[in-house]
């Protein structure tokens, strides 16, 4: 006779033990004596973390100068019909305005460096003629003046990190981190002159719509009409047979939904979590199935808004293969074999799913054992990003729950998300999730549940996701801070075009690294290191006589795509990380500590497979 849980290791039956309580780290014999962060020398460490911090925040501001550097963007420009001259980037047409001559810029690199205080414009189109195969040509190009600090400018993301990591209090390590920026930049009044603006953006509006609103209500309704524990059961009577097909199907849900970033990370986290936890799967080992199998997969199913983008960011003058937006698509496509991080998380990921987890290291392993032993999808005193109301299923009396309540919005959801996709070019998912939303509040009433039950359902689940909304709110805000104060800009320039090819493509690689762990996006490192590597690549391609300039440009490029993939995936204060933790239901601290650990092992192979192809190939 099958085993229902026949891909279960052997061992012992095991009661399950209830879970702990959240504030304390102690058993049910021995009563909490410390708090998880609460010793004394956490503590110090984390007020002295924090003094320091303030302290050299005022001194940069005091002291420390602003060193400017150009930011240069080129576009593919074009005449339009009324004679003005436009350019397309992600989908739209926008008119250039005023342009001027390269060598009159004051944003140029030789006018920064003369400069005493603050640049005269924020941003500027210039224009340069060149020789192009015998004929002259006009480029142009977006300038604008960026600044950094030197060493302080990484100065905000080491106390976001680091206060993180101690107090297992992401809010108070992310406003902390706000605060000592806006002192470096003197703005003191932080909530008119921080927090505001920020709130104001269009990156914040969405994360109140999508992510509180409509997230928040379709998981109230949800766990309110039982869809999701109906789902759950339906799952386990036909598909799946234990924690090992759990993990397998929630990796298999990642690879369907390579748009990447947010997009999947809520799809998938929304979907599986309802199966794994009751297959007994560790929210460290679904956070981080979930986690790695979003952007990493988007890098190597490509077919998503990610060319468009970042072709946008590679023109390098005079380099034939990157000279129109379709040689620069073409490019992306042809170094997608060399995404090797992306390829290593995405196959770590399955290996941990079919029930290998020596690769995972010490932290997944632990909580693998922990959770199949005792029954607690939490470590002691773990406190998860997502509220009790969600991890509760409440239906009323008389109520009998479908898998149907939860499928159908579920096709919707994912059918408008890709509908739009394919016709538009750009996944809706405001309209997937508010369409899904609305056609299970609609189901609920037509079955007789009543309005003010539905509204409770809805509260519950916005109150469920509070928390993570403002951690996401926060985390842009530090992330748009940081990138004022430079520290990217900062990393990039540190690196020379004397390097030797053989160490370049490493050394892109840790920056990027380091930049989108600080920054909590890739995107964004992108925007940054884009246009400074490629260039970058090109003459230590030229000044070194490589044979295969092209494959070598394809590595360079690689690198900084796989390099900002990981440090998003693995920082604190990234949406992807935040979101993943919300979604399964897993304590943010434990889901980072626990991922960055294989997810560096695929970067060290992915580092050694670049070095190898440059040494060997080049």
């Amino acid at each position: 006779m099958t085993n229902e849980h026949d891909d279960r290791p052997d061992q012992p039956e095991f009661e399950p033990v209830p879970a702990l309580e959240e504030t304390g780290t102690g058993t049910p014999d021995q009563p909490d004596t410390v708090h998880p962060a609460g010793s004394k020398s956490l503590r110090y460490l984390a007020a002295s973390l924090l003094i320091g911090a303030l302290c050299g925040g005022l001194y940069v501001f005091a002291k420390v100068q602003p060193q400017w550097v150009e930011q240069k963007t080129t576009y593919n420009v074009r005449e339009a019909d009324n004679g003005e001259l436009v350019y397309t980037f992600k989908g739209e047409e926008t008119p250039l305005g005023e342009v001027v001559p390269y060598a009159e810029s004051p944003l140029r690199e030789e006018a920064l460096q003369q400069l005493q205080g603050n640049p005269p414009v924020s941003s500027q189109w210039v224009v340069e003629t060149l020789q192009q195969n015998g004929e002259q040509i006009n480029r142009y190009s977006l300038l604008e003046p960026r600044s950094h600090f030197g060493l302080w400018s990484l100065l905000p993301a080491v106390v976001a990190i680091g206060l993180c990591l101690i107090t297992k209090e992401p809010l108070t390590a992310l406003f902390s981190a706000i605060v000592v920026a806006a002192f470096m930049l003197g703005r003191f009044d932080i909530t008119d002159a921080v927090l505001l603006p920020s709130l104001a953006s269009k990156s914040v509006a969405t994360i109140l719509l999508l992510y509180l609103w409509l997230v928040g209500g379709l998981l109230g309704i949800w766990s309110r009409t039982g869809a999701a524990q109906a789902f759950a059961e339906f799952m386990t009577k036909h598909f799946v047979r234990g924690p090992r097909s759990a993990k397998f199907v929630a990796w298999l849900m990642g690879i369907l939904f390579f748009q990447g970033g947010s997009v999947s990370v809520v799809l998938v986290g929304t979907i599986v979590k309802p199966v794994a936890d009751k297959q007994q799967v560790s929210h460290e080992e679904l956070a981080y199935i979930v986690d790695s199998t979003a952007s990493p997969i988007a890098a190597v199913l490509a077919f998503n808004a990610w060319p468009i983008y970042i072709q946008a960011l590679i023109f390098v003058p005079g380099v034939s293969f990157l000279a129109t937006e379709t040689d620069r698509i073409a490019f992306f496509f042809r170094s997608v074999p060399l995404s090797f991080y992306g390829f290593f998380a995405v196959a770590s990921t399955l290996l941990l799913s079919l029930g290998f987890t020596r690769l995972a290291g010490p932290g997944i392993r632990k909580a693998s054992q922990r959770a199949l032993k005792t029954g607690q999808l939490d470590a002691p005193g773990s406190r998860p990003i997502s509220a009790e109301e969600l991890r509760t299923v409440r239906v009323p009396a008389g109520y009998r729950p479908n898998v149907l309540e939860f499928f159908i919005p579920l096709l919707l959801l994912i059918g408008t998300a890709i509908g739009t996709f394919i016709f538009t070019g750009t996944p809706k998912v405001n309209w997937a999730f508010g369409i899904a939303l609305i056609v299970s509040i609609v189901t609920a009433l037509v079955k007789g549940m009543s309005l003010g039950c539905m509204i409770e359902g809805i509260g519950d689940g916005l109150k469920g996701v509070v928390l993570a909304s403002v951690v996401l709110m926060l985390a842009v805000t530090v992330g748009g801070i940081s990138r004022e104060v430079g520290a990217g800009m900062y990393l990039v320039h540190q690196l020379g075009d004397r390097i030797p090819p053989i160490a370049l493509p490493i050394a892109l690689q840790l920056i990027t690294m380091v930049i989108a762990f600080s920054t909590g996006t890739s995107w964004g490192t992108y925007a940054i290191t884009f246009p400074l590597a490629m260039p970058l690549a090109w003459s230590v391609a030229v000044a070194n006589g490589v044979s295969n300039p092209e494959l070598f440009m394809a590595v360079c490029f690689a690198t900084v795509l796989n390099g900002s993939v990981y440090g998003d995936q693995c920082s604190p204060i990234s949406d992807t990380t935040i979101l993943s933790a919300m979604t399964t239901g897993c304590d943010l601290t434990d889901h980072v500590k626990t991922q960055i650990i294989p997810a560096s092992c695929a970067a060290a192979l992915a580092a050694a497979g670049w070095t190898g192809v440059v040494a060997f190939f080049v």
